[in-house]
């Protein structure tokens, strides 16, 4: 599965990677070689098409495309975060619908929380789904939403009751065309430029109650587990670029000739190399610890599912600022891969809880521990 996508990524993103960011262009040809290669496959139950993988499985996936492009990669992985809540919580009816689907490749999901107002702080949503005869009525606005506008298929967090605050959060089922569902702005972003990032506008759009996912007023719950399965996904995402960033440094250092010898020869290089590679392995372990412990069946890891997600991330940032500094001049040029390598790092630091949230998630786990001890 690794050498699949590995390979993949070497014959069919990296030749027109530049491009594709160049353009901001979804690559959807692309998604059709994943979805030929089945992989798509690996995180969706036997029962329903799929090969019954789980989270470490699609790390070593994300990991490889995003080792060539994590704009590619995240149009992979998003459909994988938005069909989380349906293969979790949803109805065996609602999972034969949709996930034979989703497992070829056919339909692409998205995961819509994030809102104007309501991003880090997931519990100030503003959206709402009012229960009307046979269904639910939405109303809303949802921001910066990955595969926005190409998906077909949407998981959407509405509040069934405004009194409850999150606990009145609700999860729903929007397919693409249904009446009431529009797309607004498509952003136009620093790094990851492949991927769609948009804006979904719900007015009035009727939504069947079949469409609901779990109970009313479980959503917030379901949004958390989400998070804690899909935040290894961003940590592979970090190490996958970093691994990027690391071999085209390498690769660089040794042809680059200064003063009669190829810059690796110096020491100050290697040991910026060596740095770079002590943290990718560091993360990439981490990471794959997470993921297992995801697959364990273990009902409470969103400490640990947040270390991944911060600790790789910033591994990212920092590894992809080294490349350029050890490409000198020539790596702030777009002749080269690792500009873009760290504009698309940055991203990894912010999005599904940004560092700074998670962080403080982190320390009241460990001041809690603390007190408990005492």
């Amino acid at each position: 599965m690794k050498n699949l996508a590995r390979r993949i990524a070497e014959e069919k993103i990296l030749p027109v990677r530049a491009e594709l960011d160049e353009k901001e262009e979804f690559p959807r040809a692309i998604m059709k070689d994943l979805a030929d290669s089945d992989l798509f496959r690996i995180f969706v139950p036997e029962e329903y098409d799929g090969l019954g993988g789980g989270c470490f499985d699609l790390c070593l996936v994300v990991e490889e495309l995003s080792r060539v492009c994590s704009g590619v990669a995240v149009c992979y992985a998003a459909s994988a975060l938005g069909s989380f809540a349906l293969r979790q919580f949803g109805s065996d009816e609602q999972k034969k619908r949709y996930l034979p689907d989703i497992a070829a490749g056919k339909k692409l999901t998205a995961f819509a929380l994030t809102e104007p107002t309501a991003g880090s702080d997931a519990a100030s949503l503003k959206t709402t789904a009012d229960k009307v005869a046979g269904g639910y009525v939405l109303n809303g606005t949802k921001q910066f939403i990955t595969n926005g506008g190409e998906a077909e298929i949407y998981t959407v967090i509405a509040l069934t009751d405004k009194t409850k605050g999150s606990r009145g959060a609700s999860t729903f089922l929007v397919d693409k065309g249904t009446p009431g569902f529009t797309f607004g702005k498509k952003e136009s972003k620093m790094g990851i430029r492949a991927s769609a990032t948009t804006e979904l506008v719900f007015r009035d759009c009727f939504i069947p109650e079949a469409n609901l996912v779990g109970k009313e007023g479980t959503g917030f719950i379901q949004t958390l587990r989400t998070l804690d399965w899909s935040r290894p996904g961003i940590g592979a995402q970090a190490v996958g670029v970093a691994q990027g960033a690391l071999e085209a440094a390498v690769d660089y250092a040794r042809q680059r000739i200064q003063f009669d010898h190829p810059i690796i020869a110096l020491p100050t290089v290697q040991h910026m190399l060596a740095d770079m590679a002590i943290q990718v392995e560091a993360a990439r372990a981490l990471v794959y610890a997470v993921a297992r412990t995801a697959d364990s069946g273990a009902k409470q890891f969103t400490e640990e599912s947040a270390m991944a997600k911060v600790f790789s991330s910033d591994v990212a940032m920092e590894v992809t600022t080294k490349a350029v500094q050890v490409f000198g001049g020539a790596g702030y040029m777009r002749d080269y891969p690792v500009e873009k390598m760290m504009r698309d790092a940055k991203i990894t630091q912010i999005y599904e809880g940004s560092n700074e949230t998670l962080r403080g998630l982190i320390g009241g786990e460990v001041r809690k521990r603390r007190g408990q001890r005492e």
